[in-house]
């Protein structure tokens, strides 16, 4: 057994405190990632909180992970000791059901299994890369490219691969007008991935606060969506627009600013459902559709994608300690854009 530093909660809405937590042996399929860098998501917080429905205590959160592999399985072929390598939000699947043959293992029919907060198949729960170690089977461990720095690509494990998979769906491109909702963690990758793609991207936030960091990331245009008058200028101009949003919105006033036969894909994940109307949808053959993270295989194809465009998420680096604040200052939209804890603290 491997033994891991970790910070662990033990209740909704409670401190973050140090844990020391139990790895399993490597099996021969099995990979022992030292782990350097994990990102904070959204996710995280609303797990910890139960407001997704109550979450399994103690708790260590955490699937943004990046590290440096240390030793390897039996059987192991894609990896060795040494490789950077990178976990993401899960870490298992069935392998067989019709979903997981296609690669598209996020929607396994039997239920994949999460980096934390899940039971793996020993029957021992899960915990994530608020820790300086994971075991995981070869098969759900992602190659890091040597141009991304590590603490860099930690995000691109969710943020990263949660944005780039709707965009890749939905093909946008050259000649394609794309929406992002929000400027975020989730909306600044958007925009850089949407941007990398060719596609022409707007940002449509609350105010103007962050309007030369959406252009600077590549936005040709940005709007205040306070302001009553954008929905009125931008009606019927988008041909696909993804909201990031992890809040409750008048989703309605933005399926109004799709052209004909368009698709609005919700990323973000908020608590509260969300109010959409048939005649939002119905009058211009609009579509609302959700989207989780990629398969395995298309998370590999996003890091590289971000490797050869040059596309990291903006990150501040905290320590261990810090996790408690970060939380807090996530809540009220105070970061730019994503927290990354440096493991060595722990």
């Amino acid at each position: 057994m491997v033994m891991a530093k970790a910070r662990a909660m033990d209740g909704p809405h409670q401190s973050f405190r140090k844990a020391d937590i139990q790895r399993r042996e490597l099996d021969k399929h099995d990979v022992l990632l030292e782990i350097h860098y994990a990102g904070i998501c959204h996710s995280d917080i609303h797990t910890a909180h139960g407001d997704w429905g109550e979450a399994h205590y103690p708790l260590v959160p955490g699937h943004e992970i990046a590290g440096i592999v240390k030793e390897v399985g039996s059987d192991v072929t894609k990896f060795q000791p040494g490789d950077r390598a990178g976990v993401g939000c899960m870490v298992e699947s069935c392998g067989s059901c019709e979903n997981c043959e296609a690669g598209e293992e996020q929607y396994c029919l039997k239920g994949n299994t999460l980096t934390y907060d899940g039971v793996d198949k020993y029957g021992e729960p899960t915990q994530g890369g608020y820790s300086t170690h994971i075991v995981v089977t070869e098969d759900f461990v992602l190659h890091i490219p040597e141009n991304l720095p590590l603490d860099a690509a930690a995000p691109l494990l969710c943020a990263g691969i949660t944005t780039f998979s709707p965009l890749n769906r939905w093909q946008a491109g050259p000649g394609k007008k794309v929406a992002v909702v929000g400027l975020g963690g989730l909306g600044h990758m958007a925009v850089k991935i949407a941007h990398a793609m060719g596609a022409d991207v707007t940002v449509l936030s609350q105010t103007l606060n962050k309007q030369d960091d959406g252009l600077r990331f590549g936005a040709s245009a940005y709007y205040a969506t306070k302001d009553e008058e954008t929905f009125n200028t931008l009606a019927g101009q988008f041909d696909l627009i993804i909201n990031t949003v992890s809040a409750k919105i008048n989703i309605n006033d933005y399926l109004s600013l799709l052209r004909l036969d368009e698709t609005l894909v919700n990323v973000g994940a908020p608590a509260e459902p969300l109010d959409v109307h048939v005649f939002s949808l119905i009058p211009q053959r609009r579509s609302f559709a959700g989207s989780l993270i990629g398969g395995i295989r298309e998370t590999q194809e996003m890091l590289d994608f971000c490797a050869k465009h040059e596309i990291m998420p903006e990150i501040e680096v905290i320590s261990a300690d810090d996790i408690d604040d970060a939380y807090e200052r996530v809540q009220k939209s105070d970061v730019k854009y994503r927290f990354v804890i440096d493991t060595s603290t722990l």
